[in-house]
């Protein structure tokens, strides 16, 4: 076996069927390729038998450190508190259905051992079967977030490793909104990609809804760029030009007896202040609805039980954090 440590952090959501012939997969594949290696796994408040099927992990395998929550904080949630708990070092992030193949985790420790990699991305080649509308969608958010922030997330996965040191700059960052592709794209350090064929799931569907979906993009822009604030400003300087010649014009009409009826230029310009007006005030309101949840300081995630292997030491993470 490897003298260093390689921590698997998984989250798992409602996975009961298939996550303990998933996690002996990775073992076994682990395992054959001579890397020491620990999982943490967080059940985000599963309502089917998760729980159970991780004490069971727990109790058949080693080195696996279990943590359920209260009831179900979502995905980026579950992310950070894997990463609290890792004592690896370096972290493998992977989803728990396989979808992420575990086959080419040794190349990922490969580049990050041999070639000093600090953090190894794993980028979808192709995104597998998914619907026209979700594959549009993610196109066009990828876009927006690029020209926005500047970092090219285009293909990119939560499938990462990531050397130790990343790791404790990623739990340096205290935001209660978090997006895990981006802010880990943002901490920087010597990066390099390895690229991967999304495989179809064996059990079950995706726990992403399209309304998920759109509800992490709102959270992924706002938590980088004010830029939507900007644009707002923009706009009223925009309408104030734009008003400053339509009165200039109505003036100079007025003085020279050719008053315009304008009934409809009235009108049509009312629905479309009105219009930039609601949403200016919705734009408005996303940041602020993100510095309430921010200043409130509320935990992350609550964990309300944990399963560890026996005679296994292991750092804790806070039952609040």
């Amino acid at each position: 076996m490897s003298t260093y440590l390689i921590s698997v952090a998984i989250p798992v959501y409602n996975e009961a069927k298939q996550i303990y012939e998933n996690i002996n997969i990775i073992h076994k594949i682990l395992t054959e390729n001579n890397i020491n290696h620990e999982f943490i796994l967080v059940d985000d408040g599963s309502r089917d038998n998760t729980w159970k099927e991780l004490k069971r992990l727990s109790s058949d395998l080693p080195n696996v450190f279990a943590f359920k929550f209260s009831r179900n904080f979502g995905k980026e949630a579950a992310l950070c508190a894997a990463l609290e708990a890792v004592n690896g070092d370096a972290c493998v992030v992977m989803d728990s259905d396989l979808q992420h193949p575990p086959e080419i985790i040794p190349q990922m420790v490969r580049l990050w051992k041999e070639e000093g990699y600090d953090v190894v991305e794993a980028v979808k080649s192709s995104r597998g079967k998914e619907s026209i509308i979700n594959k549009i969608g993610a196109h066009f958010f990828y876009s927006i977030l690029k020209n926005l922030s500047g970092f090219n997330l285009d293909g990119a996965s939560d499938f990462k490793l990531l050397d130790a040191k990343v790791v404790n700059s990623w739990n340096t960052m205290q935001e209660r909104n978090t997006f895990f592709r981006g802010m880990s794209a943002w901490l920087g350090y010597k990066r390099t990609t390895i690229p991967f064929e999304v495989v179809d799931r064996k059990e079950g569907k995706s726990k992403w809804s399209t309304l998920k979906l759109f509800k992490l993009a709102i959270t992924a822009i706002t938590s980088f760029t004010s830029l939507p604030l900007q644009l707002v400003t923009l706009m009223g300087m925009l309408f104030l030009f734009g008003s400053f010649i339509l009165g200039i014009y109505t003036l100079y009409m007025k003085f020279k007896g050719m008053a315009v009826s304008g009934f409809t230029t009235v009108i049509l310009l009312l629905l479309i202040i009105g219009s930039t007006l609601m949403i200016s005030l919705g734009i408005i309101g996303t940041y602020i609805a993100k510095i309430f949840d921010e200043v409130k300081f509320r935990p992350r995630f609550i964990v309300s039980e944990k399963a560890i292997s026996e005679k296994i030491e292991h750092k804790n993470i806070s039952a609040n954090s």
